[in-house]
């Protein structure tokens, strides 16, 4: 029954409700006269003018201030609030009205006394249907559909996301969770608010099988402590976004997550200078190549924020040029004040031809180059792909970017260029070679930087996205080696902090980016495990739910990454970047290893290639435990 009500058309519902207020406010006006008269009232033709009235101001009062535009199984604060001014409205008009009457059989009394009433008949009448229609979140069955869920914080998050899982009835809500003893002991719409020590008895008493953390402006270092204590208590860990995503309307049931990559690394970022920000940026002509890419996009999204004159989003993939540039305009939309000109361009970065036309037709004042082939095994298999994308791309737009006069030029690079055992590290190594030696030219009016740094959480080839689907399938995880190690930071902290490093070059340096601790990869995975609300399977005894499982080391991985060849790196105006002093060849010995290079792709000779890299780059040593397939 409760079901059919449920699915009514909305109009009927609304209409329904105006009918129950028509029946409060008669209902109203007899117990205000019998109240005036102290016995049970009997209607006389002379006072039904007071019952006319009571109908005919009310409703339409009702009507404009939204009163049936709420839903009767949604009430809560919000909708008595609102009710409670819509009925004051009405009151006024009502007592004037029995006022002007002047009628002997109509108190003035009345005027005064059945608004309240009407208030607390209304009032009863939707809390009576909120509980009937599913105050508690039930599925149509009686029972929870996806669990039982406690939200942690009990502020006005956490009240909007109680109000949307209840009418969507998705999951049995137990209660609150929150750290202030201001809101612990109280009632929230029927909803009581625990101390956090109460955690582990309402798992047990309720089953609670998920908690949301709705405290989008705690910072860092709480909401850490609050994860790690929640950890060992095998329930499903989710959150809210942060304030900045929650300013612009209310808190849906849509807005529930996974907890986000800055949950799973515990880093605590820095604020950005804005001065280094705006430097390269503010209304210029900026050009990011690999727009579409996992640091790309967060760069155009960053950037496109500053204030750039024009955007230009360059790449080779189609699609992922339509994803990026249809999600700029929708900010450009929803931010008037944003004037910026978006120009997607669809190329390579191994096309010099269209490279020229592009400088060409735009003067571009900064270049972020993003674009490049990152997938150690992919390109370990694919080397001559690797060498030209990754060196011959760069070499490229390095070249055209001086030939044009671009003030600045910025490379994003990789700890795995670094003493590399794989070829994708290699061609970045000698990416870097090759602005350093442009860097180096006398007379170069480009200032061109490297930024390098470790893994990003969340990218196309991170292991975070990978190990949610196994979760999400019930395992197992696998990882290549028990032991192997990364430096981690998110994606939007890398963009925000290679603008910055770029901002700071004076050319020709290699920045490197403070990743923090190493992360270790088994830990990763076994913290993702245990926020899920599972446990990690015991290889020994069988006990637990997701197994993890060791694959071996892919070719060319290595256990650990580094950041530095040298040593000693200088430090800068910045906390999280520093400075490499790193061995570089002048532009005139360069030119003849490019030279050879392109002989070596031209001829497919790998061995020359390999000889070539390992002659060039500062600790390369290949794998040996593979076959090229190109």
């Amino acid at each position: 029954m409760k079901k059919e009500l449920l699915e009514l058309p909305r109009w009927v519902k609304q209409f329904a409700a105006m009918l129950i207020d028509v029946v409060c406010a008669l209902l109203a006006t007899w117990l205000a006269f019998s109240l005036r008269l102290d016995e049970w009232h009997a209607l006389i033709a002379e006072q039904k003018m007071a019952y006319i009235l009571a109908v005919a101001l009310s409703i339409p009062v009702f009507f404009q201030y939204g009163v049936y535009k709420t839903v009767l199984r949604f009430t809560g604060a919000h909708t008595l609030a609102l009710m409670s001014k819509a009925v004051g409205i009405y009151g006024v008009l009502y007592f004037t009205a029995i006022f002007m009457l002047a009628s002997p059989y109509i108190y003035r009394s009345i005027g005064l006394v059945q608004p309240i009433i009407m208030f607390i008949l209304m009032a009863l009448a939707r809390v009576a249907a909120s509980l009937a229609l599913g105050f508690r979140s039930y599925g149509n069955n009686g029972r929870p559909v996806l669990g039982t869920l406690l939200i942690y914080g009990a502020g006005h998050s956490g009240m909007q996301i109680a109000s949307a899982l209840r009418q969507s009835g998705q999951y049995f809500l137990a209660g609150y969770i929150d750290d202030s003893t201001q809101y612990q002991g109280s009632n929230i719409n029927g909803l009581m608010v625990y101390p956090p020590k109460e955690i582990t008895r309402l798992i047990d008493t309720h089953g609670v099988t998920d908690i949301l953390l709705a405290m989008p402006s705690i910072d860092r270092a709480r909401r850490n402590a609050i994860l790690s204590d929640l950890r060992e208590l095998q329930v499903h860990v989710r959150s809210l976004p942060d304030l900045v995503d929650l300013a612009q309307g209310h808190v849906t049931v849509l807005d529930i997550k996974e907890l986000d990559p800055d949950d799973l690394l515990g880093r605590e970022p820095v604020a950005p200078n804005r001065e280094l920000i705006e430097k390269n940026i503010l209304g210029k002509t900026v050009l990011i190549s690999g727009a579409g890419g996992s640091i790309g996009s967060e760069l155009c999204r960053q950037i496109l924020q500053v204030g750039p004159k024009q955007l230009l989003l360059l790449d080779h993939s189609e699609y992922g040029l339509y994803v990026i540039e249809s999600e700029l305009r929708a900010q450009l939309n929803a931010n008037p004040q944003l004037k910026t000109e978006l120009i997607p361009l669809l190329g390579n970065v191994r096309d010099a031809e269209r490279l020229e036309t592009i400088f060409t037709k735009w003067k571009i004042d900064t270049v972020y180059h993003a674009a490049a082939y990152k997938h150690v095994p992919l390109v370990e298999h694919n080397p001559s792909e690797g060498l030209q994308n990754n060196v011959l791309g760069t070499l490229n737009l390095a070249q055209t970017a001086k030939k044009h006069r671009t003030a600045n030029f910025v490379l994003i690079s990789t700890d795995k260029a670094v003493r590399p055992t794989n070829v994708m590290g290699a061609t970045k190594r000698f990416a870097e070679l090759v602005l350093q030696a442009l860097a180096n030219q006398e007379n170069s009016s480009t200032c061109f930087s490297m930024v390098r740094f470790g893994n990003v959480l969340g990218s196309s080839g991170s292991v975070v996205p990978l190990f949610r689907e196994q979760i999400k399938a019930g395992g197992p995880v696998t990882l290549t080696h028990a032991e192997v190690t990364r430096y981690f930071m998110t994606i939007p902290e890398a963009a925000q902090l290679v603008i910055q490093a770029g901002a700071m070059a004076k050319g020709g340096e290699v920045f490197v980016l403070d990743m923090g601790q190493p992360v270790k990869i088994y830990d990763l995975a076994k913290r993702m495990v245990e926020l899920s609300g599972l446990s990690v399977k015991n290889p020994e005894t069988g006990a637990g739910d997701i197994e993890i499982v060791v694959t071996g080391l892919r070719p060319g991985e290595k256990l650990y990454e580094e950041l530095l060849i040298g040593e000693n790196p200088t430090s800068t105006p910045h906390p999280r970047i520093m400075m490499a002093r790193e061995d570089f060849l002048p532009w005139s010995a360069l030119e003849a290893e490019l030279a050879l290079l392109q002989a070596g792709l031209a001829k497919g000779d790998f061995q020359v290639l390999v000889d070539q890299l390992q002659r060039l780059v500062n600790g390369y040593q290949p794998s040996g435990n593979y076959k090229p397939a190109a």
